[in-house]
């Protein structure tokens, strides 16, 4: 497990051999020279390790420093407990990179749009389709109201590129976008589209 401290996974593969009877209830474990070349570590990680397991009290450690095996069925525990550790530890990993790629994706969508709005000029001078933000009032009829539901393109001629909520950014929406208050949707189109669109966009109740 390479999220743990290498003395309590040494500590857990013990804990593991004492459960498939490896070591018995009452069998002497190597001592920590023995164990210490055997798991390739200084005798100091080796004692870190045996320290976890006698508080768990899976062992028991008598002055002479001779290690007894007291009990499986907390070896057991120790186990599943360490498991369930390493489960948590790897999804919450899992969610780190995902949130991170999350982040990502929306920044690159919020370059694409503003590198969108960035050209409305040079479409000036091409055409006379042009983005255009149109933000949707509070009190706007459209609210709650799906981009299908609206039939926006056959209502008005607008191509919707985008919808800007907030500091989020969702390009080329898809036909089950509910409209908010304060939505800014953006179109393309002429002048006669932009009236129509902001008249279905702005209209109150």
């Amino acid at each position: 497990m390479s999220d743990m401290p290498i003395y309590h996974s040494i500590a857990t593969d013990l804990a593991q051999r004492i459960v498939n009877e490896e070591f018995i209830t009452g069998e002497r474990i190597s001592g920590r020279t023995l164990l210490s070349s055997h798991y390739h570590v200084s005798p100091e990680t080796i004692r870190k390790a045996i320290g976890l397991l006698k508080d768990a009290k899976i062992v028991d450690v008598s002055q002479g420093r001779e290690i007894t095996v007291v009990s499986p069925e907390l070896a057991r525990h120790f186990v599943e407990k360490a498991q369930y550790m390493h489960s948590v530890y790897s999804l919450k990993q899992d969610l780190e990179q995902l949130l991170q790629e999350k982040q990502e994706i929306d920044k690159k969508l919020e370059t694409i749009l503003t590198d969108i709005i960035n050209f409305s000029d040079r479409l000036k001078n091409l055409s006379p389709y042009n983005p255009i933000e149109i933000k949707v009032p509070p009190s706007s009829k459209v609210l709650g109201k799906t981009i299908a539901d609206l039939h926006l393109w056959q209502a008005t001629g607008a191509t919707l590129v985008a919808i800007r909520r907030g500091n989020q950014v969702t390009v080329s929406p898809g036909p089950h976008v509910i409209l908010q208050a304060n939505d800014r949707v953006v179109i393309v189109g002429n002048e006669n589209v932009l009236k129509k669109t902001v008249k279905m966009l702005q209209e109150t109740t």
